[in-house]
């Protein structure tokens, strides 16, 4: 889903926003934004076999994202020690990744990420296909220390603007992270 231009306002408004979420290194998002595009990528809950999914296809494209100039940036709801071993299992620990456990952040009118009732995804068709495709057997499932109601969504930013969107509608989509950041 494309974003196309922001108005001069929305963009401010962004921008003043984004100054004041920092990585778990201590730089705001915004320093990123200025220095390089950015893919940011909302996660779930660390419980959730799409959200490992996600790290794991991240983590595959990574390099090819770098050649196209970006970096993804990781937004999760848990703390610093709770996310450091997913990071690290699935080869991110040198991304930058901001913890917002109140979810300010998913919530900015900019990038508006919805909440579900996490009940209703056993009776989502789409969910249940992504489930028999492997996600569950191949990440598993775990014990949901995060908001299991808020979705995810990812997010292509440059020049203090959001170029293209994908807010997810059920907890199994699969974004093309490649596309997103304009490659193909």
């Amino acid at each position: 889903m494309a974003t196309g231009t922001q108005p001069a306002t929305e963009q401010v408004e962004l921008a003043d926003a984004l100054r004041e979420f920092h990585t778990e290194s201590g730089r705001s998002l915004l320093d990123l934004l200025d220095e390089s595009p950015v893919l940011l990528v909302f996660l779930r809950h660390f419980a959730c076999a799409f959200c490992a999914q996600t790290l794991d296809r991240v983590s595959q494209v990574k390099e090819q994202i770098a050649a196209r100039g970006a970096r993804p940036v990781f937004v999760h709801l848990g703390s610093p020690a709770r996310a450091k071993p997913y990071f690290d299992y699935y080869h991110l620990s040198d991304v930058e990744r901001i913890s917002n456990p109140d979810a300010s952040l998913y919530q900015l009118p900019a990038f508006a990420l919805s909440r579900t009732n996490p009940y209703l995804h056993f009776l989502n068709l789409t969910v249940w296909k992504g489930w028999l495709k492997g996600a569950m057997r191949k990440y598993g499932i775990g014990m949901i220390k995060e908001d299991a109601e808020q979705m995810p969504g990812v997010f292509f930013l440059k020049d203090r603007k959001i170029v293209r969107a994908f807010r997810h509608r059920t907890i199994a989509d699969e974004p093309d992270y490649l596309k997103l950041v304009g490659a193909g």
